[in-house]
Parts: structure tokens; C-alpha cells; sequence
């Protein structure tokens, strides 16, 4: 389908994505964004103000259309035109193990538990202000 070929009447009737397709292919080319909605606009008839008011509407429809692609440069083409390119970076790949070495000079020391301490140790003020309530009191308080 051609753009010379189409009436304005029939270029009313297509959305403007539609024209934005045809004009892509025609051109062979790609585009940025301001230009190819200008040539929509152009072949439309709209006015400069439509074309201002418009353009964010345009950027939306377009960006969401699969029908186009936005390059690197910023500028827009017709997906077909171009290969996607598919890389799966698995993150073991890029992780670089580094075995944990044991300080040399510094030695750790062992902590053993006691199991034959008593529970009531005088030296032990880690819980000396913990205050243990049962059921009935805390429902009751």
C-alpha cells in the first residue's frame, strides 16, 4: 500500500500508526519520531498546533505498537527490518569466586558452650531485667 495512492478520505479513516507503517516502509528508512509524525501530519493536512498537540499521543502509540522498533540512535524503523538479538547472561558466569582465606597471624578463638552452668549465674546480666508473664496476665493487662 502506497501513500500516493490513498485518499485523504481514506487516510482520515486509518489510525495514525497505520500511516506511520506505511510511511516507514516507503522510505526504506528510518526516522525520528518528530519527522515521521510530521510526514503523518503532512499527508493528513493537520495543522501546526494539531501537530504539537498530538505528538506525545503519537510517541505513546507508537512506543507501544510492536509493529516498530526505537534504535540506539533514537531514531524509529518497521520491526522486520531488524534482528533481535537474544543474550542469556547467566550470573555464575559473571560471579568471580575468591576462596575466604584464614588470617595467618590472627587466630580465632573457639567458644564452647557450657552445659553445666547454671541458669543462675550471678555473672550473667543478659537478661537480668527480662520479665516473663504467662497467658492469664497478658490477656488481663
Amino acid at each position: 500500500m502506497s501513500s500516493k495512492n490513498l485518499t485523504l478520505e481514506e487516510l482520515e479513516a486509518m489510525s495514525y500508526d497505520d500511516i506511520a507503517l506505511i510511511i516507514l516502509n516507503e522510505s526504506k528508512k528510518t526516522m525520528k519520531i518528530n519527522d515521521l509524525f510530521k510526514k503523518v501530519c503532512d499527508l493528513l493536512k493537520l495543522s501546526e498546533d494539531e501537530y504539537v498537540n498530538k505528538l506525545p499521543a503519537f510517541f505513546d502509540v507508537i512506543s507501544t505498537d510492536h509493529r516498530f522498533i526505537m534504535l540506539e540512535d533514537g531514531s524509529w524503523d518497521v520491526r522486520t527490518r531488524h534482528s533481535t538479538k537474544i543474550v542469556i547472561d547467566s550470573e555464575e558466569e559473571d560471579e568471580e569466586i575468591i576462596p575466604e582465606e584464614e588470617p595467618e597471624e590472627e587466630q580465632q578463638e573457639d567458644i564452647f558452650f557450657d552445659e553445666e552452668a547454671s541458669d543462675d549465674d550471678p555473672t550473667d546480666d543478659d537478661l537480668k531485667d527480662l520479665v516473663i508473664i504467662d497467658e492469664d496476665e497478658e490477656t488481663n493487662g
